[in-house]
């Protein structure tokens, strides 16, 4: 019993240093997010893909696709060049923890395409999602997107 003291003592202490989803977690998240609008708005598919982890599953109505790649290439094949990616704009973003190491993110996304002053409905899409978020080695990204 002499050597069960240190051990507990040891045991609580590391419980105690358990990492807890912060505020620079949530900011780290938005901060990536506001990359991603960036990025998409210089017709950047491939700076845009960098807030994905390789292993990313994207859902949508047409199914669901796994893998960056193949995520990027359906981005590719759907968005050709920046007219046709028009403006992304990311609102509503709600991100709450789901324990020390992933996140929740939802909220909606619209995308403008043409000339300003000259925009119609055909020309404004938009809808919602909900990310799932792992921090790893590069950071936080995007490990599952439901994009509705």
């Amino acid at each position: 019993m002499r050597h069960g003291l240190p051990i507990l003592v040891v045991c609580i202490a590391s419980s105690c240093a358990t990492p807890v989803f912060g505020p620079e977690d949530e900011a780290a998240i938005r901060a990536v997010m506001a990359d991603q609008e960036v990025a998409w708005d210089r017709g950047d598919v491939g700076g845009f893909m960098e807030g994905y982890a390789d292993s990313v599953c994207f859902v949508n109505a047409r199914g669901t696709t796994c893998g960056k790649a193949a995520v990027t290439a359906n981005y590719r094949k759907h968005y050709p060049d920046k007219a046709a990616m028009g403006d992304l704009t990311f609102s509503d973003l709600e991100v709450v923890g789901a324990g020390p190491e992933h996140a929740w993110c939802t909220g909606k996304w619209q995308l403008v395409r043409g000339v300003a002053g000259a925009r119609s409905s055909a020309d404004t899409l938009g809808g919602g999602f909900s990310l799932l978020w792992a921090d790893g080695p590069s950071g936080w990204r995007i490990v599952r997107d439901h994009t509705y």
